[in-house]
C-alpha cells in the first residue's frame, strides 16, 4: 500500500490538501518506508487546489491530510484515492491508519 502524508516539515501531518505544497510519500507492505517528498506548485492565494495534490499522489492508494473539501473527496474518488483525514506526528499518524487497516481485515 502506497500512503501520501500532506505535511510542510515532513514530521507532522499540519495541513489541508489545498495547501499542500510537500507530499511524503511511504509505502507500507510489512513495515513502513519512505519513498521520497514530492512538491505540488500551490498558489497561496487561489482555492481549490486540492486536485493539484491527488494529480501529484496519483500512484497512492492514501492521501492523509489535516481536511479536505467536498470537490477534493469527488476527485480522490474518481483516482481511486482514499482520502483520509488526522493530524499529528507523521508516525504517529502512520501507525494509527496501518493499525485500523490492519483491524479491519481481521
Amino acid at each position: 500500500m502506497r500512503i501520501a502524508i500532506v505535511s510542510s516539515d515532513g514530521e507532522n501531518v499540519d495541513l489541508h490538501l489545498g495547501r499542500g505544497k510537500s507530499v511524503y510519500v511511504y509505502d507500507y507492505l510489512d513495515e513502513v518506508s519512505f519513498v521520497e517528498r514530492r512538491d505540488v506548485e500551490i498558489a497561496e492565494d487561489a482555492k481549490h487546489q486540492g486536485g493539484k495534490v491527488i494529480k501529484a499522489c496519483s500512484d497512492c492508494d492514501v492521501l492523509i491530510a489535516v481536511q479536505y473539501g467536498f470537490k477534493s473527496k469527488i476527485k480522490a474518488e474518481d483516482a481511486g484515492i482514499k482520502l483520509v483525514m488526522d493530524e499529528g506526528p507523521v508516525c504517529d499518524v502512520l501507525k494509527r491508519y496501518i493499525d485500523h487497516v490492519n483491524f479491519m481485515k481481521n
